[in-house]
């Protein structure tokens, strides 16, 4: 073996192997790794950085798992309403993996100004409704705090503030309905202390937060009646496994839905730049992998002499393989030294400098253009790449099995 690799060693640093008809050949095999291994990486960042954001921007507005009663209820409204005193609440304990659980209701109601009027959902919170995740699409304001009496504060979306040309700290009026069509309907006026953007749409349009107090006033409830539980998850991969362990511990009259269920389109959608991804992935190993072949080739053909002699002396044809491999396994090496210093290089200059923007903000949820570095990936697609381009190398390998001696010394 040590043969093997000083033969390979003195065929890499010699001036003619440097000078020779294949090293632009190898640098060309060498540059489709690397162009590659380029491609694959911002293909894989910015299909996970996409899905992870919009995961991000539906999780925190709706939790991982809703809990609900049994209504067949499809609107966006709370009809009936469940008692807090569950064993699940405060704390889920039953179940491990759960973040925190949180009580919310929701009503659907029109924002009347004197010019316009735009149908809204009122969802209210109380004490325990996690602000973290809200915090990074507060655009403006501050966020409101709830459990004591009942607050008038709320916070609404861009979108919303924009079409009824609200401001920070301005008051409106809202209209709910009741129950009967002839009674006289609940009025409400609100505060703007906070304005949000979570550029997802379906939320922006639909939604606007505020006290739960409201709600279970306007509903004629207790202080111990909410609409539905939101859960929310330590771990997103295991959202099916957790939410199948959440339905067998609750009562039998609860029900559960996750959030793909909830937003299945739009899951659905992010699902489709999975298979771009493989897609792309596939033909980036094969396109590097044939230029490799192309450049073992023709390497093998300036060899050819050196093969015959190699063989005359009693060497098998594994052996010279072997060189021939090990000289491969240094080029492949190169390529992906050069494609994760070019690729990781351009992530990280987008992911901190956020250089580039989606022209259409609205269709893909984000402004910006995201990317999601992980080390894993990262990991499974050089050895995968490398692996993938190591056993294509095999093949014109096998050639060097079919030169015969005599012939190859004779070769020029």
């Amino acid at each position: 073996m040590n043969f093997e690799f000083f033969l390979a060693k003195r065929i890499i640093g010699s001036k003619a192997y440097k000078s020779s008809v294949s090293a632009p050949i190898i640098k060309i095999g060498i540059s489709a790794i690397a162009i590659g291994m380029v491609v694959m990486l911002i293909a894989i960042a910015t299909g996970l950085g996409l899905q992870k954001k919009v995961r991000e921007k539906v999780v925190a507005f709706n939790g991982h798992i809703t809990i609900s009663k049994y209504d067949g209820n499809i609107s966006n409204e709370s009809i009936k309403s469940i008692s807090t005193n569950q064993d699940f609440y405060p704390k889920f304990t039953s179940v491990e993996g759960i973040k925190h659980i949180q009580a919310v209701a929701t009503k659907f109601g029109v924002i009347r100004t004197e010019t316009d009027f735009e149908g809204i959902v009122l969802k209210g919170v109380g004490a325990d409704y996690d602000w973290s995740y809200l915090e990074d699409f507060l655009v403006e304001g501050q966020l409101p705090k709830y459990g004591k009496g009942y607050s008038g504060d709320v916070v609404i979306s861009s979108y919303l503030a924009n079409r009824l040309q609200f401001e920070l700290g301005d008051s409106f009026q809202t209209v709910f309905g009741k129950e009967s069509i002839e009674e006289i309907p609940f009025q409400r006026r609100f505060k703007i202390v906070g304005i949000f953007n979570s550029g997802f749409n379906t939320i922006d349009k639909t939604f606007m937060i505020g006290d739960l107090a409201h709600i279970q006033r306007m509903n004629k409830w207790g202080k111990d009646q909410v609409g539905n539980f939101e859960i929310f998850l330590d771990d997103f991969s295991q959202l099916f496994q957790k939410e199948t362990e959440i339905r067998n511990a609750i009562p039998p009259l609860l029900n559960t839905q996750n959030i793909e269920e909830k937003f299945q389109t739009t899951f659905e959608w992010i699902k489709i730049f999975d298979n771009n991804t493989y897609g792309i992935i596939a033909i980036m190993i094969i396109v590097a992998g044939i230029n490799m072949i192309t450049a073992l080739l023709v390497l093998i053909l300036e060899r050819t002499q050196m093969i015959g002699v190699l063989k005359a002396l009693g060497s098998n044809n594994w052996s010279i393989r072997k060189v021939f491999l090990i000289n491969a396994t240094y080029l492949i090496g190169l390529g992906l030294f050069w494609g994760n210093l070019i690729g990781l290089a351009l992530l990280f200059a987008q992911q901190y400098f956020e250089i580039l923007k989606f022209p259409n903000p609205e269709q893909y949820y984000v402004s910006v253009i995201p990317v999601h570095i992980g080390w894993d990936y990262l990991l499974l697609l050089n050895l995968g790449t490398f692996v993938a381009c190591l056993a294509m190398m095999l093949i014109p390998s096998y050639i060097i099995t079919k030169i015969s001696p005599v012939k190859a010394m004779r070769f020029q």
